[in-house]
């Protein structure tokens, strides 16, 4: 890989789990209620995108059902696990969308898992397991099972995108599934949440921030630079890049948020992280499920 294409590895990542760490400064009291959250960032890249590529009228069923699991439901997972938990233990429970797409592309395409792949797995949990002694996440459980249920919900959305079959390219996926997500993640957020108008209101204008980031840097430019890397690379040669996810998302957790690094998460991120890269790296041929699936949250 040239230097221009490493730095461009490296940008992505740095800039999903960046994104994923500052969407904690918008949650909260004084900022926005999750799904609403989502719903913005979405509305965002779709406002964004929809204008360049034409729809994909063909597939507008398959769109609704995958923008229903894999953002709508998924996001209202994840983000409302992230109001209740620090942005860095979201951070690793959220790796589990590997190991939880491994064994579903098992179940659903008969993908040979191998002892090495199955070991990955094994770390993986062992990790989430042991950061379970961190007493941040025993006093916010249901929050950690939030995320964790988010990244379940998300490997089964990369399971309905893969049945596509390649049929409709990466950008018009993206930007479709947030033009369909969008509307259904308004429409959650009125039944489930509250204080929304309020929120719309009173946030300021970093809470507004966020918001842009989310949709059109970490969606929109996170997503132009990754497709461009495949593009021109061998998906083996790029997917370890996905490995600084975490890192990025923790780093600014703690620079940034001020959220304390214990032992608990330097150890339990470290062996997730070791886990998900005995998966994700592997020989092409044995990919059934590409890692280019791989997106952060």
């Amino acid at each position: 890989m040239k230097p221009s294409s490493i730095l461009m590895a490296i940008a992505v990542p740095t800039i999903w789990g960046f994104g994923f760490a500052i969407s904690k400064v918008a949650l909260g009291e004084d900022g926005f209620p999750p799904i609403l959250l989502t719903a913005l960032r979405f509305s965002v890249t779709a406002l964004a995108l929809v204008w360049f590529f034409r729809p994909p009228v063909k597939f507008f069923r398959q769109l609704l059902v995958i923008s229903l699991v894999s953002a709508t439901i998924q996001y209202s997972l994840t983000y409302t696990g992230l109001d209740g938990v620090d942005a860095s233990i979201a951070a690793i429970v959220i790796q589990l969308e590997i190991p939880f797409t491994a064994i579903l592309a098992a179940f659903f395409f008969k993908d040979h898992l191998g002892w090495r792949r199955a070991l990955g797995m094994l770390l993986a949990f062992v990790g989430i397991a042991f950061l379970a002694g961190e007493p941040r996440v025993q006093a916010n459980l249901f929050s950690v099972f939030l995320v964790a249920s988010g990244a379940f919900v998300w490997a089964l959305g990369q399971i309905l995108i893969k049945k596509l079959g390649g049929k409709i390219d990466g950008f018009t996926l993206v930007a479709w599934v947030a033009a369909f997500a969008a509307p259904q993640l308004f429409l959650s957020s009125w039944i489930f949440e509250d204080g929304q108008w309020q929120a719309l209101q009173n946030v300021g204008w970093v809470g507004w921030a966020v918001v842009a980031y989310l949709g059109l840097i970490m969606n929109g430019v996170g997503y132009t630079m990754w497709y461009h890397i495949l593009g021109k690379h061998d998906v083996n040669q790029v997917a370890p890049f996905l490995l600084l996810v975490p890192v990025a998302s923790v780093t600014t957790a703690v620079l940034f948020l001020g959220e304390p690094l214990t032992l608990f998460v330097v150890i339990g991120g470290s062996v997730v992280i070791v886990g998900v890269g005995i998966i994700t790296i592997r020989r092409p041929r044995q990919a059934s499920l590409a890692p280019e699936a791989k997106v952060e949250d």
